[in-house]
């Protein structure tokens, strides 16, 4: 995490939501493009790694891809000798012993490497298994970077974490999170500096909302509140934010107009130029609290 005099890092900045729909990714490529166009160096990094769209907004043209894997059991069945540790250990039922076999599921191991060390013969290494890609590119001076989870994989987690790990603590990072508040939703927030969790001012919107905070605050990640469409729905939204002090950062109002801009590929600051300064304006001031608080 930040500390107050780490002045030549830049702050890492989560957007998320509770739920899908909210504008998150609208508001993290927004702020993105603003930040850039002010002439900081920024980095946009798209966690949502089971769908990826940032890119669809910033257009970014890709120069580089990279596999990822994980490691999983590879079994030397002249070596084993059925005793059944390695099934033992194992909590994710990821090994099944059988008399004159042992059987892996590579989609269901965790990767701890246990298995291995459980082993006394030295009967199972550790191998190599492919669950998607980093794709790496350029969008009007922004470091972009996206995942891409294969289909059919459980975890998201460990790509994400790989994205994570090319993070250049010299620019601005905004990381635009997978919606929900599962596990892709904590591993991208839990290295972030604040959080700006984007809602909507229904009773989904209020109920997610709380489970998004409650897993913040358990990885003491500062939050606080974007309400889009603000104008509709009621007023619960504000009133836990009033009642759990949280700050709301930001209200926009419902515009059919950004609805159709980013129904064909346009970024928010293109579409209404003034959000250019207010997300600048924001960033900025999320930063410098941030910064003091740390």
């Amino acid at each position: 995490m930040w500390r107050k005099d780490d002045e030549t890092r830049g702050m890492i900045l989560a957007i998320a939501s509770g739920k899908g729909g909210t504008g998150k990714t609208t508001l993290a490529t927004g702020m993105a493009l603003a930040v850039s166009r002010s002439g900081r160096q920024v980095q946009l990094i798209d966690c949502d790694v089971e769908e990826p769209n940032a890119a669809i907004l910033v257009s970014p043209s890709i120069t580089d891809a990279r596999n990822i894997s994980v490691m999983v059991p590879k079994i030397d069945q002249s070596l084993c000798t059925h005793c059944g540790k390695c099934a033992d250990f194992c909590r994710f039922n990821s090994l099944v012993v059988f008399p004159d076999k042992v059987m892996t599921f590579p989609e269901m191991c965790h990767s701890c490497g246990g298995c291995v060390r459980a082993c006394e013969e030295g009967a199972i290494e550790a191998g190599r298994r492919e669950i998607g890609v980093i794709e790496e590119g350029e969008a009007e001076g922004i470091h972009f970077l996206q995942g891409r989870l294969n289909v059919g994989e459980a975890r998201a987690t460990p790509l994400i974490s790989a994205l994570h790990s090319m993070m250049d603590p010299a620019k601005a990072v905004i990381l635009d999170a997978p919606p929900g508040t599962s596990c892709p939703y904590v591993e991208t927030i839990r290295r972030a500096d604040a959080c700006a969790l984007v809602t909507e001012p229904t009773p989904f919107g209020l109920y997610d909302l709380e489970i998004a905070v409650s897993a913040a605050r358990i990885l003491s990640v500062p939050v606080g509140v974007i309400i889009n469409r603000c104008d509709l729905g009621d007023d619960r939204v504000e009133r836990y934010c009033e009642r759990e002090g949280i700050p709301v950062w930001l209200r926009i109002p419902h515009e059919r107009s950004i609805a159709e801009a980013y129904s064909r590929g346009v970024p928010l600051v293109d579409a209404k130029p003034e959000y250019g300064e207010i997300l600048l304006k924001l960033y900025e001031t999320i930063e410098e609290t941030v910064r003091v608080e740390r």
